[in-house]
C-alpha cells in the first residue's frame, strides 16, 4: 500500500485497491469524516469518488492511510530550529562571538551549555535560543503547533490499479528522459506491477526494465532490449554508481574531491575523499555476472565495427570493463565468435570513428561531404544544427537538413525551435550543465560577431519556421475526428518535459521544472529539514537566499541572519540524534518590492566537508493568511501551507538553487540549479539570470496544444464541454504529455 501510495500521491491522488473498499455504504461513517478532517488540516481536500472509496475502507487502512501520509508530509519529523520566535531579533552580534570565542580559549565566567561552551553574560540571550547560540548545536525540540493555516488546498483525486497500469505504461513509453521523481515512481510500480506490453521510449527508462529483469534472474530476456554496446555499458555503470547516464569516473572523483574541501584549512579531506571515491569506483564481478554480460555483447546484432566506433568514446572505461568482466576469457569459448571479434577490432583499432571524419570535412570546408554523413545520423545532425549554420552559412545547412528533419525525434524539433532565439542572441549568456558537473554560464558562439544581427535574426526565424512546419505536418498526418478542444489556462504556464530535468524526488505533488507558482499572500517561508535517521554529529547544511537589485546584490545566511524583506531562524550546525533539525527563512515580498528588489533566488548548501545530504528536504510555504511561528519553540513549519517541495537524492551537488522568486510579479519558479560552493556567495548570479531565460524559452503545453489544435482544424472554446479537454488533471501525469511528441 506505502509504495503505491506514494506514487500516487506525486500525481495529487489516493491509490486504493479494489480489495481494500469493503462496503458501499451511502452514509458517512465518523472514521471517514476525522480522516478527512485530518487531510484538512495537512492541506487537502478529496474529490467525491475518492470520499466513497474511502467511506468503503475499514478504520484499520484508514489509520495506515493518515500515518502513511503524516509521513510523507513530515509531520513527524522534528522541525524546531536554533531561535525561539526567530521572527523577532535576538539582537546578536559578531562581538557575542568573538567574547564567547576568547572566554572559551582563555577561561571565564558565565552559563555552561550542555555541549560544553560557556557563555559569557550579557553577550547572547540564552532564554531566546533552544541549543548553543556560539556553535549551533540544540537541544531543546518541540512539536508542530499549526496545521490548517493554509489558504488553498490541494485536490485529491481516486487512483485504481487501472490508473496505475495507465501510468507505468506512460512512464515507459515517455518520449523524454525521466527525471528523477519519475525514475523513482517507475521503480515502484515495476516491482508492485506486471511488465506492460509497451515500447520502450528512452534508453534511460530501459535501464530500470533491464535491472528488474537481472533481480528476478531474467538476464536472457535483456538481449532483446539492448541494440549497442553503449545500453550495456549504461546499465553496467548505473548498477554500479547509480547514475543513469555515464559520467566518467575522473569527473566523479573530481566533484567528491572539490565538494570535500573546506574553507578552513583543517578541515579539509579532500584528498583522503578523493583516494576513497577511487576505491569505491573499481569494478569487481563474479563470473556468473561476467557470463552474463558476455552474452549480452555476443547476441548484440550489430556489426563489429560499427560496434566498436559506439565503444570508442568511451574507451577507457570499455578496457576496464573488460578486464573486469573477463569479456577476453569468455570470446575464446565455443559460441562466442562475435564478442572474439569486437574484441579484437576494438584492441587493433581496426575501426573508422564517425565523428572524426564529420570533423575531417568540416575543417576542409566541404559542406556537401560534411551534410551527407550527418544527414545519415539525423539526431547528431540536429544537435549541431546551430553551429553548422554559423561555419557553413545558413541556407545552406538548413536546406540539407530540412531532407532528414522528418527523421528527428520531435524531442529534439521542438528544443530547436525554443533555444534558436537565445543561441543566436550575440549579447546572451548561456546556461549548461555538463554530465556529472555544475551548471555554468557559457558565452555567446564566436562565430556570431561575423554576422550583423540582421541575418542572425533570420537564421533564428528559418530555424523556428522550418521547426514549426515540421511539427504542424506531424500533427495533420495524424487523423482526428474531434472538432473541439479546450485548453486550462494553467497550461500555459507549465512547460514541456524537454531538456532540463530535476535531479532529486519531489515526495508531494510533483512539477516540471519552470513550472510557475502563484504567491498568494505576502509573505514566502522557506525551509530545510536534515539530518533524520542520522546519528548525532558534525552536519552542517545551510539555507540562504540571494536578493538580486538592479546594481547590486544581498544575502540572507547564517552570517546575516537580518536583511531588508528577509529573516533566519539562525545557524545549526550539528544534528541532534535520529530526529533532524530544521532552518527557516521569511520573506516579506512588500518590503522586498519597496526596496527595488527584482528576484530572490532560494538556495541550500553543504558547508560541511562533502555534499549535500541525501534525503535533505528543502522547499517553500505561502498562504493567504498569516503563517504563526511558535514563540515557545520557533517551530514555524505548517504542512498545509507547503506549496513545493524536493528531497534531495543526487549525492554530487555541494551547492543547489531550488527556486527563484520574481518580486514584481508574485511568482515563484521551480527550479534546480547545481553550483559549486560552500556558502551562498558563491552562487553565480548571472547563471541563474541565464537559467530562466533557457526556461522561458521554453515551448509551453497550452502553446504545443494550440500547434496541434491549428494543424488538425481544432477550435479552441473556454468551456469543458469540449471533444478533447487538456486540464491539470491531464498534466499532471507529464509522461503522458509527452505523447503530443509526435515522432
Amino acid at each position: 500500500m506505502e509504495n503505491l501510495l506514494s506514487v500516487s500521491l506525486r500525481q495529487s491522488a489516493i491509490f486504493i485497491a479494489k480489495t481494500d473498499i469493503k462496503n458501499d455504504s451511502k452514509i458517512l461513517r465518523g472514521t471517514t469524516s476525522v480522516l478527512v478532517a485530518n487531510l484538512g488540516n495537512l492541506g487537502y481536500t478529496v474529490s467525491e469518488d475518492l470520499l466513497i472509496a474511502l467511506n468503503g475502507t475499514t478504520p484499520v487502512f484508514q489509520a495506515k492511510l493518515l500515518e502513511i501520509f503524516r509521513q510523507k508530509m513530515g509531520v513527524n519529523k522534528n522541525w524546531t530550529p536554533l531561535v525561539k520566535g526567530w521572527d523577532v531579533p535576538t539582537g546578536e552580534s559578531v562581538i557575542d562571538h568573538i567574547l564567547t570565542f576568547y572566554t572559551n580559549i582563555f577561561g571565564g565566567k558565565g552559563t555552561q551549555l550542555a555541549c560544553g561552551h560557556t557563555i559569557p553574560a550579557n553577550t547572547f540571550p540564552l532564554e531566546r535560543y533552544n541549543g548553543c547560540p556560539f556553535c549551533g548545536t540544540p537541544f531543546e525540540f518541540g512539536k508542530i503547533e499549526k496545521t490548517g493555516q493554509g489558504s488553498k488546498k490541494k485536490h485529491l483525486t481516486l487512483w485504481s490499479e487501472e490508473d496505475a497500469s495507465v501510468f507505468l505504461k506512460d512512464l515507459l513509453s515517455s518520449k523524454t528522459a525521466l527525471d528523477a521523481t519519475q525514475m523513482d515512481s517507475l521503480k515502484i510500480l515495476l516491482t508492485e506491477l506486471p511488465m506492460p506490453e509497451v515500447t520502450i521510449g528512452m534508453k534511460e527508462t530501459l535501464m530500470a526494465v533491464i535491472d528488474v529483469y537481472v533481480a528476478n534472474n531474467q538476464s536472457d530476456k535483456a538481449n532483446d532490449l539492448f541494440t549497442s554496446p553503449t545500453d550495456i555499458l549504461r546499465y553496467l555503470w548505473f548498477k554500479h554508481t547509480g547514475f543513469l547516464q555515464i559520467i566518467e569516473p575522473k569527473t566523479i572523483v573530481k566533484r567528491t574531491k572539490s565538494n570535500h574541501a573546506h574553507i578552513y584549512n583543517p578541515l579539509d579531506v579532500s584528498a583522503s575523499a578523493s583516494l576513497s571515491k577511487k576505491q569505491e569506483l573499481k569494478l569487481k564481478y563474479t563470473r556468473k555476472e561476467g557470463l552474463m554480460v558476455a552474452k549480452w555483447l555476443n547476441n548484440l546484432t550489430i556489426d563489429a565495427k560499427a560496434a566498436c566506433e559506439i565503444m570508442h568514446p568511451k574507451r577507457g572505461m570499455w578496457v576496464r570493463f573488460i578486464r573486469a568482466l573477463r569479456l577476453s576469457e569468455y570470446a575464446k569459448r565455443d559460441g562466442f565468435q562475435h564478442l572474439n571479434e569486437i574484441l579484437d577490432v576494438f584492441y587493433n583499432e581496426n575501426y573508422t570513428v564517425f565523428q572524426g571524419r564529420v570533423n575531417e570535412f568540416r575543417l576542409r570546408m566541404d559542406a556537401d561531404k560534411t551534410f551527407n554523413l550527418l544527414k545519415q545520423r539525423p539526431g547528431l545532425f540536429a544537435r549541431s544544427l546551430f553551429a553548422n549554420m554559423l561555419w557553413f552559412g545558413a541556407d545552406d545547412t538548413v536546406k540539407a537538413f530540412e531532407q532528414v528533419i522528418d527523421k528527428v525525434p520531435a524531442r529534439l524539433v521542438f528544443t530547436l525551435n525554443m533555444y534558436a532565439q537565445n543561441y543566436f542572441n550575440k549579447s546572451q549568456n548561456r546556461s549548461v550543465k555538463p554530465l556529472g558537473g555544475v551548471s555554468k554560464r557559457i558565452p555567446a558562439n564566436q562565430l556570431l560577431s561575423i554576422y550583423d544581427q540582421v541575418q542572425l535574426d533570420l537564421m533564428k526565424t528559418k530555424v523556428e519556421d522550418l521547426c514549426l512546419s515540421a511539427m504542424m505536418n506531424r500533427f495533420m498526418n495524424i487523423e482526428n475526428a474531434n472538432k473541439t478542444m479546450y485548453i486550462e489556462p494553467n497550461l500555459f504556464k507549465m512547460p514541456v518535459s524537454i531538456g532540463d530535468r530535476s535531479d532529486n524526488v519531489q515526495d508531494l505533488p510533483s512539477a516540471l521544472m519552470g513550472t510557475r507558482f502563484a504567491v498568494e499572500g505576502d509573505t514566502v517561508r522557506l525551509f530545510m529539514q536534515w539530518g533524520e535517521g542520522l546519528p548525532a554529529q558534525h552536519l552542517d547544511m545551510d539555507l540562504s537566499c540571494n536578493i538580486a537589485y538592479e546594481s547590486y546584490t544581498d544575502y540572507c545566511s547564517y552570517s546575516n541572519l537580518r536583511t531588508t524583506g528577509c529573516k533566519h531562524s539562525g545557524d545549526i550546525r550539528s544534528i541532534p540524534n535520529k530526529i533532524g533539525t530544521a532552518e527557516y527563512i521569511e520573506l516579506n515580498i512588500n518590503e522586498l518590492a519597496n526596496a527595488g528588489a527584482k528576484y530572490v533566488t532560494f538556495t541550500c548548501n553543504a558547508y560541511s566537508a562533502g555534499s549535500i545530504t541525501p534525503n535533505l528536504v528543502v522547499g517553500w510555504m505561502n498562504s493567504q493568511f498569516p503563517m504563526k511561528i511558535s514563540e515557545r519553540t520557533g517551530v514555524a513549519y505548517d504542512p498545509s501551507c507547503v506549496q513545493h517541495q524536493v528531497r534531495i537524492t543526487q549525492n554530487l551537488a555541494k551547492g543547489l538553487v531550488f527556486g527563484v522568486l520574481k518580486v514584481a510579479t508574485r511568482e515563484i519558479i521551480w527550479l534546480e540549479m547545481t553550483f559549486h560552493g560552500q556558502v551562498v556567495q558563491g552562487l553565480d548570479t548571472q547563471n541563474v539570470e541565464a537559467i530562466l531565460n533557457k526556461l522561458d524559452a521554453k515551448l509551453s503545453i497550452g502553446n504545443l496544444l494550440k500547434i496541434k489544435a491549428e494543424a488538425q482544424g481544432l477550435t479552441i472554446i473556454e468551456t469543458k464541454d469540449a471533444d478533447e479537454i487538456y486540464d491539470l488533471t491531464w498534466a499532471r501525469n507529464t509522461a503522458a504529455v509527452t505523447g503530443l511528441l509526435v515522432d
